[in-house]
């Protein structure tokens, strides 16, 4: 949906979920010494200050990734740890990643990174940003690239899904998309990012996509309070076909410190 724009959102809780999962799936995969490739179906601009007036106004960021480091949640040499760090020693103390410069800063010369964002400002934003690394910033609509680019040369690697979900169509065109792309890249990496709303409008997405019996398939959903009075999302949701080994424990691991933080109450 071209009116959405991830600077009002960019570092909250959501962001740690599927950032912190990221991460250590890249730092995993870059392991090993052959090239793979990256695709993600909405990228938006890739670099975000959280001084910013969006950040400010929605104080998502100050409730999300602000309040993660002042509780130390993740160690000085986690993957999710080490990208922040990179991020703001190449960009300021108040910058943030978004997944697309995550990827670009975490993979290798060799790797293929291939990012979709149809918004015209965010594209030109994200061009802007990638022109350093070797990434390519596609105006197009991020669900036809997936089918589109897909199965991707290097055949090892990762796509990210992470639409607004502001467009409702998304969660009804969602599991025939993945299973579609599921057939034509049968070794590929599949992430679904899905909020967690008051309504559950997630579920019966959910249910098609268990439905499909697709390989290693996990579902992984954390919880947090609204990041403000009658906000609307309660919590962050991941589906991943085809799992890197260790993902299962990750999860469960980000599980406790964001069950740590709910017993705290913040």
């Amino acid at each position: 949906m071209l009116s959405y724009q991830h600077s009002y959102h960019a570092g909250n809780m959501a962001d740690v979920h599927k950032h912190a999962m990221l991460a250590w799936m890249l730092d995993y995969l870059t392991r090993k010494d052959k090239p793979l490739t990256y695709l993600e179906t909405h990228a938006g601009r890739g670099l975000y200050d959280l001084t910013a007036d969006e950040s400010i106004k929605t104080q998502e960021a100050e409730r999300g990734i602000v309040t993660v480091e002042a509780g130390k949640w993740f160690t000085a040499d986690d993957p999710y740890s080490r990208v922040l760090d990179m991020t703001r020693g190449r960009y300021g103390a108040t910058s943030y990643p978004g997944s697309p410069l995550i990827a670009a800063q975490m993979l290798r010369p060799d790797d293929s990174i291939h990012l979709a964002e149809l918004h015209p400002q965010e594209h030109a934003a994200l061009q802007d940003v990638m022109v350093d690394y070797s990434a390519i910033a596609h105006k197009v609509d991020g669900l036809a690239m997936a089918l589109g680019r897909t199965p991707p040369m290097p055949r090892r690697g990762l796509m990210l899904m992470d639409p607004s979900f502001e467009v409702k169509t998304d969660y009804d065109a969602l599991p025939t998309l993945i299973q579609n792309v599921h057939k034509k890249w049968n070794v590929g990496i599949l992430m679904l990012w899905y909020p967690i709303l008051a309504k559950q409008p997630h579920l019966g997405m959910l249910r098609q996509l268990q439905a499909m019996n697709l390989p290693g398939a996990i579902r992984h959903e954390v919880s947090f309070p609204p990041a403000r009075p009658g906000h609307g999302m309660t919590g962050s949701g991941l589906f991943i076909v085809n799992p890197p080994f260790g993902t299962a424990d990750r999860a469960a691991n980000l599980s406790k410190v964001f069950d740590r933080d709910l017993k705290r109450g913040r």
